[in-house]
């Protein structure tokens, strides 16, 4: 976990167990409190690739399907038209718009980039 993520491994100790110093504990102390994060922690979450909680998934495939079954009442849903749009599809399929940059150099290129592109139009 610590390779992975240690920024949100330290979050996630802070946030449950108040520990702000995880190296003043036994290894053995800090894997315990680890593996009994929640699994919507941030590291767990990292180290499982998901992008959402697992909350949010439920809830949302329960709001596509009501939303299947309320348009399949309808006349549009009896012509097989205007389906409703699945929130689950979206969430999976939803891309980050943040950028990071290793130096403001890198910051300054992009910004740069962005504007001259902004300019064109």
């Amino acid at each position: 976990m610590i390779k992975t993520d240690e920024n949100a491994l330290i979050c996630d100790l802070a946030e449950t167990y108040q520990i702000y110093n995880y190296r003043q504990l036994p290894p053995s102390t800090v894997a315990i409190f680890a593996i009994g994060l929640r699994d919507d922690s941030r590291i767990k979450m990292k180290l499982s690739g998901a992008k959402v909680p697992p909350n949010i998934l439920l809830l949302s495939g329960i709001v596509d399907r009501l939303n299947l079954i309320l348009w399949s009442k309808t006349k549009d849903g009896s012509k097989g038209i205007n389906k409703p749009k699945s929130i689950l599809d979206e969430l999976y399929n939803k891309e980050s718009d943040v950028s990071a940059f290793a130096s403001g150099k890198e910051f300054e290129e992009e910004r740069n980039r962005l504007i001259e592109a902004a300019e064109r139009r």
